[in-house]
């Protein structure tokens, strides 16, 4: 994939060419650099790394969250940062799963959806967010809000509940 011309060198002498490349290559090696012998099913070392209990999730998701840091240097809109956050997000809440979650991230591959949204960020002229990115975002942010809710409901009722039992 070709990065447009715009782009150039930056202050630290990095071509944004190499920032793609090094994304690319994470995706690859956290997602997808393995292949299981007789299949064409392929993982990467997010599901290995993450069978460590208490740090493989959170060594994985660290990495995968340069992905995101690559991003925000090359000028993706924040609406998009915010779709790529959300992916990361995702893969280590299902991480938090012990061994079905690391299943599901051989499937969901939140680094290699994150390059594809940098990619395609970058093979287009600059511009602003579309309009589904902000109904995404407008989506995740009322859920999270319901959540809120609906957690502080639990917790009254549970403080309720144990109040009538003193």
């Amino acid at each position: 994939m070709a990065i447009p011309k715009q782009r150039g060198i930056d202050t630290h002498g990095v071509h944004d060419a190499d920032r793609l490349w090094l994304a690319q290559f994470l995706a690859d090696l956290l997602d997808r650099r393995f292949t299981i012998p007789g299949t064409s099913i392929r993982f990467g070392l997010d599901p290995i790394i993450g069978l460590i209990p208490g740090v493989g999730d959170l060594v994985a998701n660290l990495t995968g969250s340069f992905i995101l840091v690559i991003a925000a240097q090359l000028g993706v809109p924040k609406v998009v940062l915010l779709r790529m956050a959300m992916n990361i997000a995702l893969n280590a809440l299902l991480g938090t799963i012990p061994l079905f979650g690391d299943i599901i991230s051989i499937w969901f591959r939140s680094n290699v959806r994150n390059v594809t949204l940098l990619q395609d960020y970058l093979g287009k002229p600059p511009k602003g967010a579309a309009f589904r990115d902000w109904l995404l975002v407008i989506a995740i942010l009322l859920g999270l809000l319901a959540l809120l809710v609906g957690t502080v409901f639990i917790v009254v009722w549970i403080f309720k509940q144990i109040w009538h039992v003193l």
